[in-house]
């Protein structure tokens, strides 16, 4: 394997174990999680040998990164992807209900990018790569790295806030016109701007409302957490759920339906969109 990245050590008064050490010493893996796992698989050498996690770090070393390649023997996951942006840098790829994003299963969205994307002609390409997730029940756009610089890059434009999502739903029960929720998750500070479209009365729920959603934070579930929490959740969610009030068999009625950002490398504007499923539209026409 190819060395992708390289970093020299400077003068250290106490040694420090090499997974402590290595956190955000790479540009495309920033994370303590992330070098753990790089460490495990063979791709991080000090002064040219394989490292362990047990490795101390004692000064004046060169610590060495070696470039992710895909095992020939390696089976990619046939799945077709509706590609709506793409060019070198990046790609814009739409996610059905009912599949993970990432994982350690094969039946994966990472797992089958590489057959339908392009591959890059840029120095720094590499395989392409998810920078954010969608839950598995979710549908909508997920944005795509396609390089290591721009993979960092857009983890980058995600924690500064810089890319805009857009979602909608369809959520149970009387709502207000819009508000804003402000809910902490986890203990973590948590943010939602909701609008409702549409609404239409149902025998069962009393209510169904089309709803539009921006999230300022992106803590894990968080709009499904906070439509519960306001008493209004989302159709067809069996997580977060009123009691006798479960829509078994139609899925999850959230969409990620539009992804807005300035091109990081061409400084485009990129701006798109995703219409509502056919299921949303069972509901409002």
């Amino acid at each position: 394997m190819k060395i992708s990245e390289t970093h020299t050590v400077e003068n250290i008064i106490v040694p420090i174990r090499l997974q402590e050490y290595a956190v955000g010493i790479f540009k495309t893996i920033p994370t303590k999680s992330g070098i753990k796992k790089a460490i495990k698989k063979r791709r991080v050498l000090v002064d040219g040998r394989i490292a362990s996690t047990a490795l101390y770090i004692k000064g004046n070393e060169t610590i060495e990164l070696l470039q992710e390649e895909d095992s020939p023997q390696k089976k990619h996951f046939k799945f077709p992807i509706e590609v709506l942006f793409e060019d070198d840098y990046l790609a814009i790829i739409y996610k059905p209900a009912g599949i993970l994003v990432s994982g350690n299963s094969f039946a994966t969205i990472d797992n089958a990018l590489s057959q339908n994307l392009q591959k890059s002609t840029l120095s720094n390409a590499t395989r392409p790569r998810p920078v954010h997730r969608l839950d598995y029940p979710t549908s909508g756009l997920l944005l795509i790295g396609k390089t290591t610089e721009s993979i960092t890059t857009l983890n980058r434009m995600f924690e500064q806030k810089e890319i805009q999502k857009t979602y909608h739903a369809i959520c149970i029960g009387k709502m207000e016109r819009s508000g804003e929720i402000n809910i902490s998750i986890d203990d973590k500070n948590a943010f939602t701007l909701f609008e409702v479209i549409q609404t239409t009365p149902s025998p069962r729920f009393n209510f169904f409302n089309l709803v539009k959603l921006n999230p300022k934070t992106g803590r894990k579930h968080q709009l499904r957490k906070h439509l519960f929490a306001i008493g209004n959740p989302i159709l067809g969610d069996r997580e977060y759920f009123l009691e006798g009030l479960i829509l078994n068999g139609k899925g999850l009625f959230l969409h990620a339906s539009s992804l807005s950002f300035t091109h990081p490398f061409t400084l485009e504007k990129v701006n798109i969109k995703k219409e509502l499923p056919k299921k949303f539209k069972k509901i409002f026409p």
